[in-house]
């Protein structure tokens, strides 16, 4: 397979995190970085052990010919018009979560990649993570029946301490508790629940810290769903607690039960319910974005490309659902209501 030659967009935290996960894919490889600012491919190479081209300006390196992929590592606020660009320029694209700050934008992407006919993938990592992966086998083989409730809730304080803290405090480019950081829980509640969401009903509110006083949003809420199939789940985005980072997940079926690495299940003979049983599993327990599991989605991501097919697991079909719930999740907390999903598009 020709290797895919990988352009990165934005030269910060998650793009170093990118570069490393790449140099384990096989058929791809890094190729180049645009930046807003004057890199040196000698202090490149340096850094990522790698020839990489630098450039400062993004319709330069859409020119390169050798360049198949683009991946999107900016500030949000600035994919929707770096993405579009990319597919018309015939290059896939990779974009780093959220995929834009309206749902509006999504679409114009959407639009974009079928018109060129190129594939398009969205960072919801978490998917491929060990645990979420095992999380879903046990789904598959029927050792939790028919879910009919779900609880998965994202707390990470994002305070100064984090990288992206100064643009994420920002409206324009934050957006809401949800869109900067809890859509991973709410793209796990889709992913573990199969049944389409109907209507949401979601509540914010901020911490009094100090610490969280620069956000120009409310940094934490809760999100009630209704699925299509009647079922319901409640998603948490918290983004100023001060506390260790937590990705909980709690899953109720008919056959049993998941909470975090612990489970039961009366498909298997034996079990008492006097206590858990542990799922040996690697939890996504940490922020970095150098802990997530981008190596195996973007293997997938390169596959794909090859083969001139969506991707699975977070083809941007599949995560441009994620996003219209999140934006009627946005506009319920917004106006006092309840939104059917419907309504958003």
């Amino acid at each position: 397979m020709q290797s895919l030659k990988i352009g990165i967009v934005g030269y910060g935290w998650a793009a170093s995190a990118h570069i490393e996960a790449f140099k384990e894919v096989n058929g791809a490889t890094v190729d180049a970085i645009c930046s807003r600012r004057t890199l040196d491919p000698a202090d490149l190479q340096a850094e990522h052990g790698l020839a990489l081209k630098a450039y400062t300006s993004f319709a330069d390196m859409l020119a390169d010919p050798e360049i198949g992929a683009i991946d999107i590592c900016t500030p949000p606020s600035l994919h929707a018009e770096l993405a579009i660009q990319a597919a018309d320029a015939g290059k896939h694209v990779l974009i780093e979560k959220p995929i834009a700050m309206s749902y509006e934008d999504c679409l114009r992407i959407d639009e974009a990649l079928k018109r060129n006919n190129v594939q398009g993938g969205v960072c919801f990592e978490c998917r491929y993570s060990k645990h979420f992966s095992l999380v879903r086998s046990m789904i598959d083989q029927g050792l939790l029946g028919d879910l009919h409730y779900a609880e998965v809730d994202y707390f990470h304080g994002i305070g100064p301490w984090y990288g992206q803290f100064p643009w994420n405090v920002k409206k324009e480019h934050g957006g809401s508790s949800l869109l900067t950081a809890g859509c991973h829980a709410l793209d796990a509640m889709l992913f573990f629940m199969d049944s389409p969401v109907v209507e949401v009903t979601s509540y914010q509110t901020r911490s009094q810290s100090e610490i969280f006083k620069p956000y120009e949003y409310n940094t934490s809420s809760t999100t009630l769903l209704r699925f299509e199939n009647g079922h319901i789940g409640k998603v948490a985005s918290i983004v100023d607690c001060l506390q260790p980072y937590y990705f909980h997940v709690h899953l109720c079926g008919s056959e049993g039960s998941i909470l975090d690495n612990k489970f039961h299940s009366n498909k298997l003979d034996g079990m008492v319910k006097d206590g858990w049983s542990q799922l040996n599993t690697a939890l996504i327990d940490s922020g970095d974005v150098a802990d997530h599991p981008y190596q195996p989605q973007f293997q997938e991501f390169t596959n794909a490309c090859a083969e001139n097919r969506p991707m699975a697991r977070t083809d941007f079909a599949t995560a441009l659902q994620t996003h219209r719930v999140m934006f009627a999740a946005d506009l319920s907390a917004q106006e006092g209501r309840s939104v059917r999903v419907d309504e958003i598009g």
